[in-house]
């Protein structure tokens, strides 16, 4: 009866010292999956940070001011528009 005795108590060690491992893995699994889930918030509220930016970067308004200062550039008016025209297509035109 010892020897049946001495394996059942072996194998309750054994399962024992199983479930302790099996937890710790569990522990640190749910550790890692708790900060992937926080690094994942956090880039995605980088991500809406940097589209509101975007947005905020391509206004008409900004455009324009950039244009204006750094391209020197000015808006159409008939005074400076001028127009092209191509020398042999103008002519062939008005003959019948």
């Amino acid at each position: 009866m010892s020897r049946v005795s001495f394996l059942l108590m072996i194998a309750v060690m054994a399962s024992a010292l199983y479930l302790v491992r099996t937890q710790y893995e569990s522990r640190s699994l749910t550790t890692e999956i708790d900060r992937a889930t926080s690094l994942a918030r956090n880039l995605e509220t980088e991500n809406d940070r940097l589209d509101v930016e975007r947005r905020a970067q391509a206004t008409p308004l900004r455009v324009e001011k950039l244009a204006r200062e750094q391209l020197h550039m000015r808006t159409i008016t008939p005074a400076i528009t001028q127009y092209a025209t191509v020398q042999g297509a103008a002519s062939e035109e008005v003959r019948p």
